[in-house]
């Protein structure tokens, strides 16, 4: 009788707890709101009318982890994937996905090909300015269900967090300079934070462009153009580096503008090209070709069948790869980048790691 007795009690006490949560908008964990492209992208894509190469929701795109797969450009999880259970959260649901409740953890908003730029793949992603709309909306219904109070409290508690400006220069348009073309791309960036700050967010992390010449795919690229060494593009990897150099300078002029305003800039390029130039360091095989696809250094982005290219090839062992297609790392890679983000030293994550930010109250 005892034992049926705690048991009730226990399950009076359970539901009192999730009547609260879910009531009152009370959680005493920060939530986590995810923007940018395919880095990020839990499946969005598949609810938008694209095509397949803006998708990954097929066979072996989640192979090492989610069965089926949901659209992750990747063998399994993904950083944000990471970041949230590292913070003893939920998998943070796409914004298409989002069940009854399920925003009070945070929404994703990432969508594969997405850029700063409306203009980038335009018709066929979800822009980042979309995504802010997106947002707008989530913080209205936050407001609707729980009262002003509690909505402005979770909102600026949230941590929101950056994976945006990849896809804008991997067709630059030759009528800018390069510098005048990173400035309208960063611009973009900054009043989308502005526009989150503006709804109550203050905790900001952004992530730096990775070494976009280094990948498969611009391998394959600067293969076919003639250069049979198979050397990173040079020109792209420039462009990700004056716009890495932009970042810092425009999160510190928010900062000093814009009250209670925190940020948390990592260098991904520096994390990523450590990799790249010393995979069997950080236990790859190789970090110049990818595990699926086609092609020289299977940079061919193919992988899966699905694509303008079907014919492709898969590797053996996943976790012997840093990238996993001709653009998106490995699960294994993508761990060590959200380790580094979560608690890594100034190095590499500044002035704020996450683990940090989500241990700041605002």
């Amino acid at each position: 009788m005892a034992l049926s007795s705690n048991f009730f009690l226990g399950f009076i006490i359970a539901a009192c707890f999730i009547q609260f949560v879910y009531c009152h908008g009370s959680y005493d964990r920060s939530a986590l709101f995810v923007f940018g492209d395919s880095l990020f992208d839990p499946g969005n894509n598949n609810y938008i009318n694209t095509t397949t190469q803006f998708q990954a929701n097929w066979w072996p795109y989640g192979e090492s982890f989610f069965k089926p797969p949901t659209g992750r450009f990747c063998d399994g999880r993904i950083i944000p994937d990471f970041i949230a259970e590292y913070a003893e959260l939920p998998l943070i649901p796409s914004y298409f996905g989002i069940g009854k409740d399920g925003f009070i953890h945070g929404v994703n908003f990432a969508s594969g090909g997405a850029g700063c730029l409306e203009e980038t793949f335009r018709g066929f992603v979800i822009d980042l300015k979309t995504q802010l709309k997106y947002f707008k909306k989530v913080a209205k219904d936050l407001k609707k269900k729980f009262g002003a109070k509690k909505s402005k409290q979770l909102l600026s508690n949230a941590v929101y967090i950056f994976s945006a400006g990849n896809n804008d220069y991997f067709e630059f348009p030759v009528t800018y300079s390069k510098e005048e073309y990173v400035k309208m791309v960063v611009g973009n960036l900054t009043s989308v934070l502005k526009g989150i700050y503006k709804k109550g967010g203050r905790k900001f992390a952004i992530l730096s462009l990775a070494p976009l010449g280094c990948t498969p795919g611009s391998r394959a690229l600067n293969f076919q153009q003639g250069n049979k060494s198979g050397n990173c593009l040079e020109e792209l990897t420039n462009l990700a580096k004056i716009h890495n150099s932009a970042l810092p300078k425009m999160l510190k002029q928010l900062e000093e503008k814009l009250p209670g305003f925190k940020y948390s800039l990592f260098d991904f390029f520096k994390v990523a090209i450590e990799r790249v130039d010393n995979p069997s360091k950080y236990g790859f095989k190789t970090s110049k070709s990818a595990c699926c696809g086609t092609g020289p250094f299977r940079g061919i982005y193919s992988c899966g069948g699905k694509r303008r290219v079907k014919d492709y090839k898969l590797c053996k062992n996943v976790k012997e790869y840093m990238f996993f297609d001709s653009g998106h790392l490995t699960e294994v890679a993508y761990k060590q980048v959200a380790q580094l983000l979560w608690n890594g030293t100034k190095d590499v994550v500044k002035p704020y790691n996450l683990k940090s930010f989500f241990d700041l109250s605002t």
